[in-house]
C-alpha cells in the first residue's frame, strides 16, 4: 500500500512538473496565430474580463489557446490588470509579452475619422460605437452638447471640422467634439480672412453653409469651384438655388432614397426650390477644399449643371442649353 501511495504521488509530481514545463513552453514561445498579416491590431473594451478579453484577442488574431493565457495571467496574478485601449503588435509575441503589453497599457492611439459630407447625427453615432472613448455625452442633447463645447452657434449641422484624430484610450467624447468644432472655427476664420472680394456672404457661418451645399453636389475636386460659381451667379441675380440635397436634408428620416417631384414642392425651412437664398444651417460637414470653394469661387457665367454620371456635371449659362444637357444626360434623347 505504501509503494502505491509513493508512485501515485510520484506520478503526481511528475504530472506537476510536465504541467509547469508545457506552461513554460507556452508562455515563452512567439505564438503561431491564424493571421500571417502583421501589424496585428485589436481592441479592448473597458471593463472587459480577462475571459472575454482573451477570446476577443483569439478572434483578432493575437493569441493562441485563450484558455492557457488566462491560466498564466492568473498564475500571475495579473487577471485584474487588463488595460482597454487599442493595441498592435508587429511581430510573433510571446503570451509572456503579451500579458506585460496588456497589463501595462502598451497602447496606440485610437483614431477617430470624421468624413466630409457627414451630417452631425452621423458623427454621434460613430462616437458612440468608438469602444475606447468615454462616453460622457450620450444623455445629452444636442443643444447642451453645443453648451458644453463652447459653442455660440444653435444649431450642430456642419459645426465639425472632417479630419482625422488622434486620441489615448479613454479620453473623453466630449473632448473630441470640442476639438474638432475648433478645428473648424480656426479654418473657416482664415479662409473667410482670405476670401475673394465680392461675395454674397453676410458672415462665415452663410459661407459654410454655402461649403456644405457644395460639399454634397460634388465629389469631383475640380468642380467644386464652379459649383460654387453657379451658385453665387445665382445669389446675385435673387435666383433661388434649387439644389437637391438642401431639399433631402429638410426631408429628414422622410426621405426614402428617392425625391420626388412632389417633394421639391413641399416646403420647408431647406427647400430652396420653394424659398429664396440660403438654408437657415449647413447640412453636412464641409471640408477644407469645399469652404475653400465657397470662398474662391471660379469665375464663370453659369447658372445651372447637370449630372452627367461618374460624379460629374455639365454647366450651362442659359436654360435652353441647360435643358438640352438634362434631355441627353438625364433623359437619353
Amino acid at each position: 500500500m505504501r509503494r502505491w501511495s509513493y508512485r501515485l504521488l510520484l506520478l503526481g509530481v511528475l504530472a506537476l512538473l510536465a504541467a509547469a514545463g508545457g506552461l513554460y513552453w507556452y508562455a515563452t514561445q512567439p505564438m503561431r496565430v491564424a493571421t500571417t498579416q502583421y501589424p496585428v491590431e485589436f481592441s479592448i473594451q473597458r471593463g472587459a474580463a480577462l475571459t472575454s478579453a482573451s477570446q476577443a484577442l483569439h478572434r483578432d488574431g493575437a493569441l493562441s489557446h485563450p484558455q492557457v493565457f488566462v491560466l498564466l495571467a492568473r498564475l500571475k496574478g495579473q487577471a485584474g490588470n487588463i488595460k482597454a485601449g487599442n493595441y498592435a503588435v508587429d511581430k510573433p509575441l510571446t503570451p509572456l509579452e503579451l500579458l506585460r503589453k496588456i497589463t501595462q497599457g502598451e497602447t496606440v492611439l485610437g483614431k477617430l475619422v470624421l468624413i466630409e459630407g457627414w451630417t452631425f447625427q452621423d458623427v454621434r453615432r460613430m462616437l458612440a460605437a468608438n469602444p475606447t472613448l468615454r462616453h460622457d455625452t450620450l444623455s445629452m442633447s444636442d443643444a447642451e452638447l453645443l453648451q458644453a463645447i463652447g459653442a455660440e452657434e444653435t444649431h450642430p449641422e456642419g459645426l465639425l471640422f472632417p479630419d482625422t484624430y488622434f486620441f489615448d484610450p479613454g479620453s473623453s467624447e466630449l473632448a473630441l467634439y470640442r476639438r474638432a468644432y475648433h478645428a473648424m472655427r480656426t479654418h473657416l476664420a482664415a479662409s473667410w480672412a482670405a476670401r475673394a472680394p465680392g461675395l454674397p456672404y453676410r458672415s462665415p457661418y452663410e459661407a459654410l453653409i454655402m461649403a456644405s451645399i457644395i460639399e454634397k453636389e460634388t465629389g469631383a475636386p475640380d468642380e467644386r469651384a464652379l459649383i460654387a460659381s453657379v451658385f453665387v451667379n445665382r445669389m446675385r441675380i435673387g435666383m433661388r438655388l434649387q439644389t437637391d440635397p438642401t431639399v433631402i436634408y429638410g426631408l429628414g428620416a422622410g426621405f426614402d432614397g428617392n425625391l420626388r417631384r412632389v417633394d421639391l414642392l413641399t416646403d420647408t425651412p431647406y427647400n430652396t426650390y420653394t424659398r429664396a437664398g440660403l438654408p437657415p444651417t449647413p447640412i453636412a460637414l464641409p471640408g477644407l477644399a469645399a469652404i475653400e470653394a465657397a470662398l474662391h469661387p471660379e469665375t464663370s457665367k453659369a447658372l445651372y449643371f447637370v449630372s452627367k454620371g461618374g460624379g460629374r456635371h455639365v454647366f450651362s449659362e442659359t436654360l435652353d442649353a441647360h435643358n438640352r444637357a438634362v434631355n441627353r444626360y438625364q433623359r437619353g434623347r
